[in-house]
């Protein structure tokens, strides 16, 4: 791992050896998210009545500093779902990425799709933990991951019905998807340079399994690119940064949205 990433998961160890603390598990079971059944992250982004949009919600990143520090979870994720997201993304991370477990949260008690935790998951502690925040599905990193750390993870998220994203950036990573299934997420921005190449997709579209659901990760910025990835046999689209960068991100998300329909229904 590189420098910054290296700083990330020593920061997450001791994150999460606090919240351990704060929070015991017995004490994050007692959540009333451990009685309701999550939605599938899946099943939504084949809605033939959406467009397979994975909306994110963040305030800042490594890479671009400050994007939108003043952003309201709730208007904002609302107005992605209105607009016609298939599902919400929320970044938990506090120190990296500006966000919480708060926010997830206050996504899911106003939504009624499927709200996925972007963090970088590296203990059992967390997948518990989004269970009882009120995630439906978890990414897991294969960067930071081994594939037996992966397979730990990914089996306790589908035990508690958490569907699971795993998300690789180059062809060597794909040897760590496990014996069991999740949906792939290719990220377009490489973690140890920060550099966003929209190719990436594109170059590992034909080695990945052809029976997983595929999500294009980070640079897609128009209507043109979500339909060229469609092609390559994507059939979800997570973005955030270019969404978040405007002063109303919902309005940003509806109006590719509409987009999409255009090209749909010519």
């Amino acid at each position: 791992m590189n420098n910054i990433l290296q700083q990330i998961v020593e920061q997450k160890l001791a994150e999460v050896d606090e919240q351990r603390g704060l929070y015991p598990i017995k004490l994050l079971e007692r959540s009333i998210y451990f009685e309701t059944r999550p939605l599938s992250l899946k099943k939504y982004l084949l809605r033939q009545d959406l467009q397979g949009i994975i909306a994110e919600f963040k305030r800042r990143s490594p890479s671009k500093g400050m994007i939108n520090e003043f952003a309201d979870v709730q208007r904002v994720t609302l107005g992605y779902m209105q607009a016609g997201a298939s599902a919400l993304s929320v970044l938990t991370d506090p120190t990296f990425f500006g966000g919480s477990n708060k926010d997830l949260t206050e996504a899911r008690r106003f939504n009624f799709c499927p709200v996925l935790r972007k963090d970088f998951i590296i203990d059992e502690y967390q997948v518990i933990e989004a269970k009882s925040i009120g995630a439906d599905a978890v990414l897991l990193i294969a960067a930071i991951l081994t594939r037996d750390e992966i397979k730990a993870l990914g089996r306790l998220a589908l035990s508690l019905g958490m569907e699971v994203v795993l998300e690789v950036h180059d062809e060597s990573e794909l040897d760590k998807l496990p014996d069991f299934e999740v949906i792939t997420g290719i990220n377009n921005r490489d973690l140890k340079t920060m550099i966003t190449d929209l190719n990436t997709s594109f170059k590992l579209a034909g080695h990945l399994p052809g029976n997983q659901l595929k999500v294009s990760e980070s640079g897609i910025t128009s209507a043109d690119d979500i339909l060229r990835l469609r092609q390559a046999g994507y059939q979800g689209f997570l973005i955030g940064e270019y969404f978040m960068q405007h002063s109303s991100p919902q309005h940003a998300c509806r109006k590719l949205v509409n987009e999409l329909r255009k090209h749909a229904n010519p």
